[in-house]
C-alpha cells in the first residue's frame, strides 16, 4: 500500500465458508477514518458479473435469449464494419466479442440524469467495429451498458431497481447500491483518491449514470462475503438464483471470449477452465478491486481499494498463492497508473529546468556568435532545422492523446494530472524554443548588412 500510495484497503477471505475480514489504512485520510468491513467502495468492473447474472435470470424467466440480436430490443442500434451494417447478439456483448473497440469508453457522457444510459448507447449506435461480431475478444466496457438498456427494455424497470430486487436483496446485500450520482452518499462511503507526483490526493471523480452496469456498484466487504460465498454455493440462496449463479461460471467455447490458453471471458468473469477459477479486476477513476474464486477448493478473495491502481490485484493474487502454499510476489513498480505518474512527474520536473534555462537565455537576448559566412550558414541551418522540429514536437504534444484513441477528458478523468502539467510545460517550452529560433534567424538576417570583423 505504501509503495503504491494506496490510502485504504478492505479484504474478505473465505475458505469453505469460514470468513475472515482484514482492513488496512484509511477510508478518509484527512479525517483519520479507518477502513472497516462496513466501509463502502465502488467496485469498478467487478460489477459486470452482477449485470451478467441479471441477463441469465431474464433468459431463464423467458424474457430474452442469449442468441437474440441487439436490434430486437434497440432497433436504432446499427454498428458498422467496413461501412456495412452488422448485427450482434447478447452473448457477444457478455463475452466482449461484439467487435466494439476498447476506446469507446471515451464516448460515455458525464452526468447523473436518468437519460444518460440511452445517450451512452446513442453515442455508440453507429460505431465502426474493430472486428466482425463473434470473431475476437476485445474488452470494451460499453458492452455492459448495452446490456443494461436491454434489461430496462424487457423488464420495464430501471437497471438498478431490477438488480437490487433480483440479486442484492435475495443475497442479503443490504448495504449495497448502484451509484448514479442521484443518491445521498452514505456515511460509510470511503473517500476516493488518485496518484499525483507519487502521492495520493483526494479525488471526487465525475459521475457516469450511463455506465453504472459496467462499474458502479457500491458495496463493502461484509456484503461481498455473501456474494463470494454464493458463487461457491454457500449460504441460504434461492434455488433459481443459485442455478443462475452456477450457469454464470460455465464457458461455452463457441461463444466465450478467448483470452489465452485455458482463459476465457464469459458472463462477467475471466474463467480459467483448467483450474476452475473465476476472477475479475475492477477500475474506476478513484477506486479499484480484484476478486478471485476457486470453485473447486471453495476459496475466495475480494480486495477493495480507494485508489485506482493494481494494488488490489497484487494483494489478491498473493493471498491466493499463499493459501495454496506458493510464494508471494514482491511489489514491483510496474503499476500502470503509478508508473505513468512517476514518468510524467519526472518529465514535468525536467521541463521546469529547461524552461528556466530558456527564460534566462531569452532575458539575456539572442546574439549569434558570427565569425564568417560558413558560421552564419551553419547557425542558420541548425536554427531552421530546430524550428521545424520544435513545431512538429509542439503539434505532437497537443494531439498525442488522439493518436492513442484518447482525448483530454479521458486523461483528465482517469490519469494523473502530472500528464497534463507535463503537456502544458512541454508546450510552453516548445513555444519558447520556436521564439528563440525565430529570433536567431532574424538576428542572422539583420547581420547580413554588417561586415564581418576579424
Amino acid at each position: 500500500m505504501a509503495k503504491s500510495a494506496t490510502p485504504g484497503v478492505a479484504m474478505v477471505v473465505s475458505k469453505q465458508g469460514k470468513t475472515e475480514f482484514k482492513n488496512f489504512g484509511y477510508a478518509d485520510v484527512n479525517h483519520k477514518k479507518r477502513v472497516t468491513e462496513e466501509s463502502l467502495f465502488e467496485l469498478g468492473s467487478t460489477t459486470k458479473a452482477f449485470t451478467a447474472l441479471a441477463i441469465i435470470l431474464l433468459e431463464n424467466e423467458g424474457y430474452l435469449s442469449l442468441s437474440d440480436s441487439i436490434t430486437k430490443y434497440i432497433p436504432w442500434f446499427e454498428p458498422t464494419l467496413k461501412g456495412e451494417k452488422v448485427n450482434m447478439t447478447i452473448s457477444q456483448l457478455l463475452a466482449h466479442t461484439s467487435g466494439i473497440p476498447p476506446w469507446s469508453i471515451r464516448l460515455i457522457p458525464e452526468g447523473t440524469t436518468g437519460d444518460l444510459l440511452e445517450k451512452t448507447i446513442h453515442n455508440i449506435s453507429d460505431i465502426a467495429l474493430d472486428t466482425y461480431p463473434g470473431t475476437a475478444y476485445h474488452y470494451a466496457t460499453v458492452n455492459y451498458d448495452i446490456l443494461a438498456m436491454i434489461i430496462e427494455k424487457v423488464t420495464g424497470k430501471r437497471y438498478q431497481d431490477y438488480l437490487t430486487d433480483s440479486i442484492l436483496v435475495p443475497l442479503g446485500m443490504r448495504d449495497s447500491y448502484f451509484s448514479t450520482g442521484q443518491e445521498k452518499e452514505s456515511d460509510q462511503l470511503t473517500q476516493g483518491y488518485r496518484v499525483f507526483f507519487g502521492r495520493s490526493l483526494e479525488y471526487d471523480a465525475p459521475r457516469y449514470y450511463g455506465n453504472i452496469a459496467a462499474g458502479y456498484l457500491v458495496t463493502n466487504s461484509k456484503d461481498l462475503e455473501r456474494w463470494i460465498n454464493a458463487q461457491m454455493g454457500i449460504g441460504d440462496i434461492p434455488d433459481h438464483l443459485l442455478n443462475a449463479i452456477q450457469q454464470s461460471h460455465q464457458v461455452d467455447i463457441k461463444t466465450a471470449g478467448y483470452v489465452d490458453e485455458n482463459q476465457y471471458y464469459s458472463f462477467g468473469w475471466s474463467v480459467d477452465t483448467k483450474s476452475n477459477v473465476v476472477s475479475h479486476n475492477g477500475s474506476n477513476p478513484n477506486y479499484s478491486s480484484k476478486v478471485i474464486i476457486d470453485l473447486d477448493k471453495r476459496q475466495a478473495i475480494f480486495v477493495l481499494a480507494n485508489l485506482n491502481s493494481t494494488a488490489p490485484s497484487l494483494i489478491a493474487n498473493n493471498i491466493y498463492e499463499n493459501m495454496n502454499g506458493n510464494p508471494m510476489r514482491k511489489f514491483r513498480y510496474d503499476d500502470e497508473y503509478l508508473l505513468i505518474d512517476l514518468v510524467f512527474s519526472s518529465l514535468a520536473l525536467i521541463a521546469v529546468v529547461v524552461l528556466c534555462l530558456q527564460a534566462i537565455k531569452l532575458f539575456r537576448g539572442i546574439k549569434p556568435n558570427l565569425h564568417d559566412e560558413k558560421t552564419r550558414i551553419r547557425i542558420k541551418t541548425r536554427s531552421s532545422i530546430a524550428l521545424i522540429l520544435k513545431i512538429i514536437l509542439l503539434v505532437f504534444v497537443m494531439i498525442w492523446p488522439y493518436l492513442i484513441n484518447h482525448n483530454y477528458f479521458v486523461i483528465e478523468v482517469w490519469m494523473s494530472h502530472s500528464i497534463l502539467i507535463w503537456m502544458g510545460l512541454a508546450a510552453i517550452s516548445c513555444i519558447l524554443s520556436i521564439i528563440m529560433n525565430i529570433k536567431t534567424l532574424h538576428a542572422l538576417k539583420a547581420s547580413r548588412s554588417r561586415p564581418f570583423v576579424a
